[in-house]
């Protein structure tokens, strides 16, 4: 981190007989600090299906404050959770992963694109926001085809952020990319049916295409 500033990270550690195959690391979104309900429901799933997990907040959040800070801050305070976790991690020394929560997928994606030495295998998005609610015209994706890892997009059907058939162009710019559909699902996969058993398991479908792509990586 840049001078004194310091921020919070937690792992959560497979919690499996085998050592874990990998790790990742998922950045917040803009609304909401590592805390957020669906980003510890999908630090745990991952976790239970053999990753390790580090969530982390961005300087703002740490502090309380809820305007994110400006991207070079956030991209140092991302580049530098990355960086100690893949030197303090033994799993994230074996297979490191990137991503997350709408802002948080886009700053890994930035870092990725600045970076090509940055110890990363792939970037997994989390409703990727390609750009604000209607508003298409800002396309956040002029970057992405200076990544040279792999890329998971999953992508709500319904998201004001970018719906999947906006994402054509990235991916025919972007070859690595694979984008993952979650048919019903807004910008955080939430379905419009009132239906605790169905959400979970669409939530379930995402983390476990998250950790096969992950698997598919490695083999590679």
């Amino acid at each position: 981190m840049n001078g004194s500033t310091t921020t919070t990270a937690r792992v959560y550690d497979s919690g499996t007989t085998r050592p874990p195959f990998a790790a990742i690391v998922l950045g917040h979104g803009a609304g909401a600090g590592q805390d957020s309900a669906f980003l510890v429901e999908f630090a745990r799933a991952l976790a239970a299906l053999g990753v390790d997990v580090v969530t982390f907040n961005f300087p703002y959040t740490e502090a309380r404050r809820r305007i994110p800070d400006r991207q070079p801050v956030l991209e140092a305070c991302y580049h530098a959770v990355v960086t100690a976790i893949h030197a303090q991690l033994d799993s994230a020394a074996r297979h490191l992963f990137i991503g997350g929560k709408s802002m948080g997928g886009r700053i890994a994606t930035h870092i990725a694109a600045a970076d090509p030495a940055l110890p990363i295998e792939g970037i997994a998005l989390l409703g990727y926001p390609l750009h604000p609610p209607g508003k298409p015209e800002q396309r956040r994706d002029k970057h992405l085809p200076a990544i040279k890892r792999p890329m998971l997009i999953v992508q709500g059907s319904r998201d004001a952020f970018g719906t999947p058939p906006e994402f054509e162009s990235v991916l025919r710019a972007v070859p690595s990319a694979t984008l993952h559909v979650v048919n019903g699902g807004d910008h955080s996969f939430k379905i419009s049916k009132r239906d605790p058993a169905a959400q979970a398991a669409v939530y379930g479908d995402v983390q476990k295409r998250i950790v096969q792509w992950m698997r598919g990586v490695i083999r590679t």
